[in-house]
């Protein structure tokens, strides 16, 4: 049976709407409660959100089904998604919920669901949550919400544990940061002054609904901007939760997820502290970036689009750094998810540390042009069971060779056929993707 409520990352939908509506969230509140109650004796779940309007009712109907289900509830309030698996999984909480849409707009949110190990739940166990809720909207009262008041030692903990992971100084260091208007508008600041660098921060002016309006890590142009005329050294870009970072350079530059694969993954490298001498990333990762790391002597292992992809391989192989492209950086020694804050340290350890800029550390990744179409459908089929597709996509790919890359898939979350190729030659790209696009268009008719 196709699940209706649990996507790839936890419940999302605009808020107020289904499946956001205060009696659904609550039943998610009480389903997890019973969840809770087979994991843990007295049960605790701590409770994070982001900077949207509805992140506070969201966060207290959550906490009224818990309540229902006789569990408590402690507010960590404005957090980012990774400081609540932090939490999770180094308090007692038998589990965490992260009310937070990442980097979509502000009308919407969602719920995700970390267990005490600081993972995301399995499938399985969304599923029987899933069960519960549907029955518990058929036959129980929903119950009262629960009025929260935060608990200001929670976020301090998590502010705490990522300067502990770093030995250096920030003293010499000029950086601008934009926090989208979101979780990370009090910590991040706090947290890299705090190492010493010289900052001033943008997209701290949360009201509600501009998280991720026109800044943070999907819209950079500002934060290049102000890093250009101020002469800092570079940039960090947040999305609205937090667990992505993308930087801009010293010159200007945009330094993405791969470029932060490349050198800190060589810079483990040197110190002897990449296992498998692998770095994960997903098949979305620029070719550059698997060419840069083999002339490195460093392998790089693909996984499907998806953080929780790249870190089930890096759970399987023993890898200790993989990430997307996006900026989703995951560091198993540290961190269960992708954090953007301590990718961040993670990145400036080496810029300190080897006394290179992140223009000097990354310029020889070369990105190969990209192109991504998506194509809308009506009548979605296998891609094996469209020849045309396939004709076309095999006639670019040996035009290509070894020079490029072509990738179809469908999106998990609309109905969208995403065509990506890449290669040498912008024009060539451009023409290889329409020509599959086009056929994309004729088939799925």
């Amino acid at each position: 049976m196709a699940r209706q409520l649990f996507g790839t990352d936890g419940i999302r939908g605009v808020a107020g709407e289904y499946p956001l509506q205060p009696r659904l969230v609550k039943a998610f509140g009480t389903a997890l409660a019973h969840w809770a109650s087979q994991h843990g004796k007295q049960p605790e779940v701590v409770i994070g959100m982001d900077t949207r309007e509805s992140g506070q009712w969201l966060a207290e109907a959550v906490a009224g089904g818990l309540a229902a289900g006789g569990v408590k509830t402690r507010f960590a309030g404005l957090i980012t998604t990774p400081g609540v698996a932090y939490l999770t999984r180094t308090q007692d909480f038998v589990a965490g919920v992260m009310i937070s849409a990442s980097h979509n707009p502000f009308q919407d949110n969602g719920l995700k669901v970390f267990d005490h190990s600081g993972f995301k739940l399995p499938d399985e166990q969304e599923n029987m949550l899933e069960g519960e809720i549907f029955k518990l909207l058929e036959s129980a009262p929903e119950p009262p919400s629960l009025p929260l008041e935060v608990d200001p030692g929670l976020d301090a903990r998590y502010v705490d544990f990522l300067a502990s992971t770093f030995q250096g100084s920030l003293k010499n260091l000029n950086i601008v940061l934009d926090c989208a208007n979101g979780a990370s508008e009090h910590l991040a600041p706090e947290l890299f002054e705090r190492l010493g660098a010289q900052v001033h921060a943008i997209g701290c002016d949360a009201n509600g609904r501009n998280i991720n309006l026109n800044c943070g890590a999907l819209h950079v142009e500002n934060l290049r901007e102000q890093v250009l005329a101020r002469g800092a050294d570079l940039g960090v870009a947040f999305d609205g939760d937090a667990d992505r970072a993308m930087f801009i350079s010293g010159n200007g530059k945009l330094v993405d997820g791969d470029h932060v694969l490349l050198v800190v993954g060589r810079h483990l490298l040197s110190q002897g502290k990449l296992p498998g001498d692998q770095v994960v990333a997903t098949v979305m990762s620029n070719l550059g970036l698997e060419r840069a790391l083999e002339a490195s002597g460093i392998k790089l292992t693909r996984t499907p689009v998806g953080d929780k992809y790249v870190l089930e391989e890096m759970v399987r192989s023993g890898a200790v750094i993989g990430g997307e492209q996006s900026g989703h950086v995951i560091f198993r020694d540290s961190a269960t998810t992708g954090d953007g804050m301590l990718t961040a340290v993670r990145l400036l350890d080496v810029v300190t540390s080897t006394g290179h800029t992140l223009d000097e550390l990354s310029a020889d990744l070369k990105i190969y042009p990209q192109i991504l179409v998506n194509v809308r459908f009506k009548n979605k089929r296998p891609l094996a069971d469209c020849p045309q597709v396939n004709q076309q996509i095999r006639e670019v790919e040996e035009s290509f060779g070894n020079a490029g890359r072509v990738l179809v898939r469908f999106s998990g979350t609309e109905p969208l056929a995403r065509v990506m190729v890449e290669g040498p030659e912008i024009e060539r790209v451009k023409a290889g993707a329409e020509r599959i696009a086009e056929a994309l268009r004729v088939e799925l008719a």
